[in-house]
């Protein structure tokens, strides 16, 4: 340890020693946390110029919509079953047994797949009600009927 003389010569020498174990330990924990948090910011970065509606560059193609992008297809979940909307036609699917129908879902979002081969894409909106559990399985009957681009609407059904 560090000690220090007062070089007073008049009796009763006066011994200083500092403590440095609170030091270290202040410096360890700073060194500590330093290397761990420049770990996550090498992990939290996001490439946001390749995302569709980023910066766009004159070399970048522009992105081609998908194909019937103007047929819309909707899939509702409400409080009291499905609803889907395509295009200017509302198909509402009740529920059976306090159970979404999801097969009668799946039967007519593959009526909708034959009617339009080439459209791929679908948005989903759930109410706020809604367990999450409930968007999931409405995610799967569209990707199951063959639309595989699905977005989600926020805000709720309409």
């Amino acid at each position: 340890m560090a000690h220090i003389d007062s070089g007073d010569s008049s009796g009763r020498k006066k011994n200083i020693e500092l403590n440095l174990v609170p030091f270290i330990d202040l410096m360890s924990v700073l060194i500590t946390f330093l290397l761990i948090t420049a770990v996550w910011t090498q992990v939290s970065m996001i490439q946001i110029g390749s995302s569709l509606y980023g910066k766009k560059s004159d070399t970048q193609p522009s992105p081609t919509p998908p194909p019937n992008a103007d047929v819309v297809l909707k899939v509702d979940v409400k409080e009291g079953g499905y609803v889907l909307t395509v295009g200017r036609q509302v198909i509402s699917l009740p529920m059976v047994n306090e159970q979404f129908d999801d097969a009668g879902l799946v039967a007519q979002l593959q009526r909708v797949k034959q009617l339009y081969p080439e459209k791929v894409d679908a948005v989903v909106s759930v109410a706020d009600a809604i367990p999450y559990e409930q968007l999931i399985k409405a995610m799967d009957n569209c990707l199951s009927a063959g639309f595989s681009a699905i977005s989600v609407a926020t805000g709720g059904p309409q």
